[in-house]
């Protein structure tokens, strides 16, 4: 073997590296060296000037990189692992001749070798993007996962019941129930229906967004019979729940004939977040019981005679809604705070209550309505709210026909709460509670149950269209 370049010092030209010239390549093909590099010399043998000979330098200088004799370089472990990673990219054929040197890669790490079908196209590809996007898919699936265990485990009630996040432990709701307990009243099955659907309703408000709930037994009632004060019992309730959760800031009191029709709302994002905006202080903004107001006696503070009080939210201790015939404490919300446990010893004065009861006809609401009235510091910290933000009335309250934009409940504006106000007076408690609670659930059905039910609703449509079609033949023939 002979180069025009030769790298060898022999005057001669040809490799005299060992393995690589052997004067018997031409008769056995043997590839092995003869001779060491101790017999390789200059001329006649003499050392590379110096005195260094050729062998010793090229002996030195693999001594010093410390590579042995035929043995392969770049052969660690980073350079086989960037071997194999490069060795497994795709490589895009654009056409052409398939001349390669080594018989046994042809195709190889192409991404279509020898063309191929459709099918195998298609799978390589989508091999080489599922290559190319696993850690995206990894990313999207640990968020899905991380979503899914927030709302199936109780760690979103816990995180919507902390003070500092969710905020849930600062409300308490307040359900009578038990009416039938009272000495005056006897349960039947219905009343036992109404009861069972409205506190389940209750329960299942209060778990989604970590409130609490205090469900009232009304069979204690009996302690107020030698009263007769058996519907004043409010007052007394809301003071023992106050009693009872001394962390808690507002208190909801709702009637057992309510039933919440929106569940996905919470009492932050639909009231208290913008209780400025959600509520308004002056009630000459709706006014049905035509009390004077703002008060202007000389005496009185510029704060009670301004018909806003101060403006500051801060402030509102009592929100209550209005309907057609006034106050209306089915559904009100209490703050704990000084102003409201003078209000409450007030409010729960016997000696108003003997004093007033034979004319105050629905109790503890005229006498809330009177201490309005007539007593200035209520106004104050008193805001009042939209009733059908918190107290819709249906149908047959408060008139007949129903509607009122400021009282009566309508589906198309999704309306929080449903009050069967009066129903035990000549309407059906159950049927009203029985089409609120399927009219709920309808409107929140998730998209799976939509889906479901679109399913079934065009499957009977066919199965009906199909009936009368034979129906109709049967009477022809």
């Amino acid at each position: 073997m002979s180069l025009s370049r030769s790298p060898s010092p022999r005057a001669g030209g040809g490799w005299s590296s060992p393995g690589l010239t052997s004067p018997f390549d031409t008769l056995s093909g043997r590839s092995s060296p003869r001779k060491a590099y101790g017999d390789l010399h200059i001329g006649n043998g003499g050392p590379i000037g110096n005195g260094v000979t050729w062998a010793s330098a090229k002996a030195k200088s693999e001594e010093v990189n410390g590579y042995p004799s035929f043995s392969t370089r770049n052969n660690g472990f980073f350079s086989r692992s960037a071997r194999k990673i490069s060795s497994s990219l795709p490589r895009f054929h654009m056409g052409g001749r398939q001349n390669h040197a080594e018989k046994e890669k042809l195709g190889r790490g192409r991404l279509y070798p020898n063309g191929g079908s459709r099918l195998v196209r298609l799978k390589t590809l989508l091999a080489s993007v599922t290559r190319r996007m696993r850690l995206r898919i990894l990313i999207v699936l640990g968020i899905i996962l991380a979503f899914i265990l927030f709302y199936v485990t109780p760690i979103h009630r816990l995180y919507r019941r902390n003070t500092f996040l969710g905020g849930g432990s600062k409300f308490v709701v307040v359900l009578a129930a038990n009416q039938g307990g009272g000495v005056m009243e006897w349960k039947g099955p219905r009343e036992w229906a109404i009861e069972r659907d409205s506190v389940k309703n209750k329960k299942k408000y209060v778990e989604n967004w970590g409130y609490d709930l205090e469900i009232v037994d009304m069979s204690t009632k009996k302690r107020y019979a030698h009263e007769w004060r058996e519907s004043w019992e409010k007052v007394d309730t809301m003071r023992n729940c106050m009693r009872k959760y001394p962390k808690a800031e507002w208190f909801w009191w709702l009637d057992l004939n309510t039933f919440i029709m929106e569940p996905s709302y919470s009492l932050q994002s639909h009231i208290f977040n913008q209780l400025p905006k959600n509520t308004y202080r002056d009630i000459n903004d709706y006014n049905p019981l035509n009390i004077s107001h703002p008060l202007t006696e000389a005496y009185l503070d510029p704060i009670s005679r301004s018909a806003t009080g101060d403006n500051d939210p801060a402030s509102v201790d009592l929100v209550v809604p209005q309907d057609c015939g006034g106050f209306n404490l089915g559904s009100f919300f209490l703050r704990r705070s000084a102003w409201t446990d003078r209000l409450l010893d007030i409010w729960w004065d016997p000696v108003a209550y003997e004093q007033k009861h034979m004319e105050w006809e629905h109790k503890e609401q005229d006498a809330l309505e009177h201490l309005y009235i007539t007593q200035p510091w209520i106004r104050t910290h008193t805001a009042f709210i939209p009733q059908r933000k918190i107290n819709s009335f249906p149908t047959g309250a408060c008139g007949e026909n129903g509607e009122d934009p400021r009282i009566h409940y309508k589906e198309q504006d999704r309306d929080f709460v449903v009050n069967m106000a009066g129903c035990e007076w000549g309407r059906d408690c159950w049927g009203e509670m029985y089409n609120f609670r399927e009219l709920s659930n309808k409107l929140n059905r998730t998209l799976w149950e939509k889906f479901k039910d679109a399913i079934s609703d065009r499957w009977k449509a066919m199965t009906q269209s199909k009936k009368e079609g034979e129906e109709k033949q049967e009477k022809q023939g």
